[in-house]
């Protein structure tokens, strides 16, 4: 035998890890039943695609995707929703991945930890499109036994997706020790496409395993003076990861058990600190019925609260007859982790990555023009050259309320409350303007329905006929036959035959 083998080592294998075999098991045993959850799915699948198209119009992303040889197409491949690029399934979970994520409009998820979950979607729908394709071209190589995937099964993906990665954040900060909240990504991703690529709840531990032991990114492009775009494709690259991890298994490659808890080498001594993860509650569809919509602002979501508060005192100072440019000061009471992220009141604002996780300058944007845009992020933009935006950005403070704080934990609450006070040049102080829930939350998730499905009309619309997008916003609301659709005839409706 070759001593590169893939083969395990002899003698007893020892246990997993408890943690990933809690994860293989619900992946491979739990039964979603949960209605609200497979209704809320929908919702997040044509938000996050929506987000995805709407990045297409951005050339900083789209210099990033396509093939990585200019070129080439892979027979039977991954193809990436409004673009012509026919790709691997890696790339092309790499491809879509970024594209949701590079505008930071996609679903979040906030506990100790925080995160976009939709955005395992590109690596779930790069796989079952690729085996679909595969396996319906008539190659002696079926994958998955020659299982054709439905956009059911994408979302019961989706539901298992969102739960491993929302539940690993509960309780788990890895942001504490620098990491990337793109690892919970990574792991989740891993664990999902590892069953639907046929592999059996021992493999699925195997891979799972491979994905705690795979490199981590680290935090430092999320913040000064290292802020910059890979915070945008950090997600892509995690779901091109999972996939990876996911396929060398398939080939055979075994896993480490104890890859967690091992001493001195592995995950919990070498990058948390040498503490164990701690859960709230076990694995079903928690976090799917509970994840929030960015319905409203393409903004980091600690702040959308901020920006609704500030778009009532925009109008509130236009029916008065004053503008922004009559604001002295603005304080923020907010909770402790948009302090700890986005609170960048004197901080230089450098470019689209520095100004989409300010606070400050998401508030003054909307407070000096009553909008915020993804087009008032980028560098020549109307709101990034307004020296009154700069100006006001640097008389807004952030003031940390604890029971803010503890309503952000609360699992019964999860709100995300932030108030604005504003103090004007005449000494006028305006009465507090204070939002808990921001409008794609739980609490009022039947008020954003109509919304969330208007900013997916709104962001497919550029892309595709006034007859074509009506096609699609009808289908998605058509949960019976969308349901029933194979993937890769469903991904079809958005191939484009060149790129914006």
């Amino acid at each position: 035998m070759s001593p590169h083998s893939n083969a395990p080592p002899s003698g007893p294998r020892p246990e997993y890890d408890q943690e990933i075999k809690d994860m293989a098991d619900y992946i491979h045993n739990y039964k979603i039943e949960s209605e609200l959850a497979l209704d809320t799915a929908r919702y997040v699948f044509l938000d996050t695609l929506g987000c995805g198209l709407e990045a297409l119009q951005f050339e900083s992303c789209t210099n990033l995707l396509g093939p990585i040889v200019p070129g080439t197409v892979v027979p039977n491949g991954t193809r990436v929703p409004g673009t012509p690029y026919i790709l691997d399934p890696i790339n092309g979970a790499f491809n879509i991945g970024a594209m949701i994520r590079w505008l930071d409009f996609n679903d979040c998820w906030l506990a100790a930890e925080w995160g976009h979950p939709s955005d395992n979607l590109g690596a779930i729908l790069a796989v079952t499109d690729w085996i679909n394709r595969t396996n319906k071209s008539g190659s002696a190589a079926k994958i998955a036994g020659g299982k054709i995937f439905t956009v059911h099964d994408v979302l019961e993906g989706m539901i298992k997706a969102h739960e491993i990665q929302g539940c690993l954040a509960l309780e788990n900060s890895f942001n504490k020790v620098g990491l990337d909240h793109v690892v919970n990504v990574k792991v989740a991703s891993t664990a999902v496409v590892a069953k639907m690529l046929g592999l059996n709840e021992s493999q699925t531990r195997d891979a799972i395993s491979q994905a705690w032991v795979d490199g981590q990114s680290m935090r430092t492009y999320r913040h000064t003076p290292n802020t910059m775009s890979r915070k945008s494709w950090a997600a892509g690259d995690a779901c091109a990861r999972a996939v990876d991890m996911a396929l060398k298994v398939l080939k055979g490659e075994g896993g480490m058990a104890t890859v967690l808890s091992t001493p001195t080498w592995g995950f919990y001594d070498v990058n948390f600190g040498g503490k164990k993860f701690q859960f709230q509650r076990p694995y079903g569809s928690y976090v799917m019925e509970n994840v929030l919509f960015k319905v409203s602002y393409p903004a980091e979501f600690h702040s959308q609260t901020a920006v609704e508060a500030a778009e009532r005192i925009h109008h509130q100072l236009k029916a008065q007859g004053k503008s922004a440019a009559d604001i002295e000061s603005v304080v923020n009471r907010t909770h402790e982790a948009c302090i700890r992220i986005i609170d960048k009141q004197f901080k230089p604002m450098d470019n689209y990555a520095d100004r989409d996780h300010c606070v400050q300058y998401m508030a003054a944007v909307m407070l000096v023009f009553g909008r915020l845009e993804a087009g008032d992020y980028p560098d020549a933009s109307e709101a990034a050259t307004s020296p009154l935006v700069e100006d006001l950005r640097k008389r807004i403070s952030c003031v940390e309320e604890p029971q803010f704080t503890a309503d952000y934990h609360d699992p019964a609450k999860r709100t995300i409350t932030n108030g604005l006070t504003v103090t004007l040049k005449d000494g006028t102080v305006l009465d507090e303007v204070l939002i808990e829930a921001p409008l794609g939350h739980r609490l009022r998730r039947e008020e954003a329905k109509p919304v969330i499905l208007e900013k997916y009309r709104r962001h497919i619309a550029p892309h595709f006929s006034a007859e074509h997008t009506k096609k699609l916003v009808d289908l998605g609301n058509d949960s019976a036959t969308l349901y029933k659709m194979s993937v890769d005839e469903y991904v079809d409706l958005y191939v484009k035959e060149r790129i914006l």
